[in-house]
């Protein structure tokens, strides 16, 4: 497709969301680049949105394939696509959806040894982890860099959302990790894993709805527009209660 009717398609694509963004709001995302760590339930939804509002390039990390017992939540599995790669299955969705976003691919754990390749010179990571050493790991070298770190977490009916960034309280700081401070050693990782339960339940409407939020923070941090949920506010739902949305402080 020549390049002028390319930009043409970018824009009808996006065209919906133009009543609430500028024209400098939507080409700040489309110059954005947005790390999506975990490409699973909470992270299949948050790379649909992030692509269908139209960020430029989408970095995604994932080292595990689609099975079975994720069909019930991961926007991004099917029968189809059992035993392949959950980034290879996210890339080709992103490029179906808007072939107008840079794709990069990680088929690969998340640790100390990837971080820096995977998150510097990204404008927001999404933290779609189902861990929380990885987690702390995420979120030190965002720290580091100055880049939001927007976490999602999910259990039964239940999600949480908030922004780490700078000014406000880190995310071992808020949850009161036994981390805080001290040198990511194999023993204080060990302390950490131990907080990790076994794997929880989930409903999907919960996991994409999570993801959903997420990328409305990152729309939010990106062009400007609206009230980011920063730490220590958070917002928590459950989806079983009469009144399920609240945002909460923590201390």
């Amino acid at each position: 497709m020549p390049e002028r009717y390319e930009g043409m398609a970018y824009w009808e694509m996006v065209s919906r969301q133009m009543g609430l963004l500028s024209r400098a709001d939507q080409l700040k995302l489309k110059d954005s680049t947005v790390s999506v760590i975990g490409c699973g339930g909470i992270g299949g939804a948050a790379v649909e949105m992030l692509a269908r509002m139209g960020v430029g390039s989408l970095r995604i990390i994932d080292s595990d394939v689609f099975d079975v017992s994720n069909l019930n939540r991961q926007l991004m599995s099917s029968f189809r696509d059992l035993r392949i790669p959950k980034v290879d299955v996210a890339a080709e969705r992103i490029r179906t959806v808007n072939p107008f976003s840079r794709v990069e691919v990680y088929h690969e754990i998340f640790d100390e040894e990837n971080a820096a390749e995977i998150i510097t010179g990204s404008d927001a990571v999404v933290d779609a982890l189902d861990n929380i050493t990885s987690r702390v790991i995420a979120s030190r070298r965002c720290a580091s860099e100055g880049i939001p770190f927007i976490h999602g977490a999910i259990h039964g009916s239940m999600g949480q959302v908030t922004v780490f960034r700078e000014g406000s309280p880190s995310y071992e700081e808020l949850f009161r990790l036994p981390s805080v401070g001290l040198e990511l050693t194999a023993d204080v990782k060990a302390r950490l894993k131990e907080l990790s339960s076994k794997t929880p339940p989930v409903i999907g409407p919960v996991a994409n709805i999570t993801g959903c939020l997420q990328a409305a923070e990152v729309l939010k941090l990106i062009t400007g527009r609206g009230d980011v949920i920063a730490a220590p506010r958070m917002l928590k739902f459950d989806l079983f209660q009469g009144e399920p949305f609240k945002i909460v402080e923590l201390s």
